[in-house]
């Protein structure tokens, strides 16, 4: 199972804005869709959290946009955990285009382990976190910003 997931896109259509280039939205779909998939290859599926009752939602993102994807660009979003507390997790991202292997974009989010009923933290089971290997940050990632 990967400490590191790339997930990959082609950029289409759907992404892009006015101004021809990826959507802010975008880059933010594409981080919750890599973030679902490596989930789901630790063995934790949106289906089994939802059968637990219990799983993840996002506190707060942070995007550094360096380069515009464009129509076409296969992507890769590269993510991974960078940190598991008691209820939160912050996990990072790396968007890279991959025909010049250029980054894209670096970002971060602060995800919260939830009841799905209550809405209350949770402590995150033993199970959950066992199954994700930490990637220690260094100083080329991006801070999450605290927003008050």
């Amino acid at each position: 199972m990967p400490a590191i997931f790339d997930w990959k896109h082609v950029v289409c259509e759907r992404d892009l804005d006015d101004l021809g280039h990826a959507n802010n939205i975008s880059y933010l779909k594409w981080m919750q869709s890599a973030s679902l998939a490596h989930s789901a290859v630790q063995g934790w599926p949106i289906e089994t959290h939802r059968a637990m009752g219990q799983g993840w939602v996002v506190r707060s993102h942070y995007i550094e946009y360096l380069i515009s994807a464009q129509l076409g660009d296969e992507i890769i979003v590269r993510t991974w955990i960078a940190n598991l507390k008691k209820v939160t997790s912050l996990r990072r991202y790396q968007m890279i285009r991959v025909s010049d292997q250029a980054t894209l974009a670096r970002s971060a989010s602060d995800w919260a382990y939830i009841d799905y009923v209550s809405g209350i933290p949770k402590r995150i089971p033993v199970e959950v976190s066992r199954s994700f290997e930490i990637v220690p940050d260094d100083d080329s990632q991006p801070r999450l910003r605290e927003v008050v």
